[in-house]
């Protein structure tokens, strides 16, 4: 296993956890609807936890942990889709930008698990996982909204 290459993969996960963190919390701070602003902020925290955990890892491994985001620019659009629905108090527009974001982080996760297994080890792997499911209840979570909404409208 070499540990450049862990590093680099664990870094994949620091930074869609970078994304999210910088969604759910421009999310919030656009909403003016409190259980809106508690929901972004409880993803947001999710996220705060699993880069904590990732950057510690990589830490260990004497690797330097990324500060960056996935997708700048991506992000950036997907940020202004969900100024534009909190703006216009569009929640089925605010859940479809969600989801977009959930369903990206939920790739990240699995590309990683399928494509650099073999530099994890099964210690990271469990971590991997556990994390990913923490994130897969968010995910579930957004489709059930975005469901009840679809049904409503």
């Amino acid at each position: 296993m070499r540990m450049d290459k862990t590093v680099e993969a664990l870094n994949r996960l620091v930074e869609i956890n970078n994304d999210r963190i910088e969604g759910y919390e421009t999310a919030a701070s656009e909403t003016d609807e409190q259980a809106l602003k508690s929901l972004f902020n409880r993803f947001a925290r999710a996220s705060h936890t699993c880069r904590e955990e990732l950057v510690k890892e990589i830490t260990s491994l004497e690797g330097t942990p990324t500060e960056g985001t996935k997708n700048s620019g991506k992000l950036f659009r997907i940020g202004m889709d969900v100024k534009v629905a909190l703006t216009s108090k569009d929640r089925k527009a605010i859940f479809n930008s969600c989801e977009f974001g959930e369903a990206n982080a939920r790739e990240t996760y699995e590309h990683v698990l399928k494509h650099d297994r073999d530099h994890l080890g099964a210690y990271y792997i469990t971590m991997i996982n556990s994390q990913m499911s923490i994130l897969k209840g968010d995910h579930d979570q957004v489709s059930a909204i975005r469901e009840e909404l679809r049904m409503y409208t």
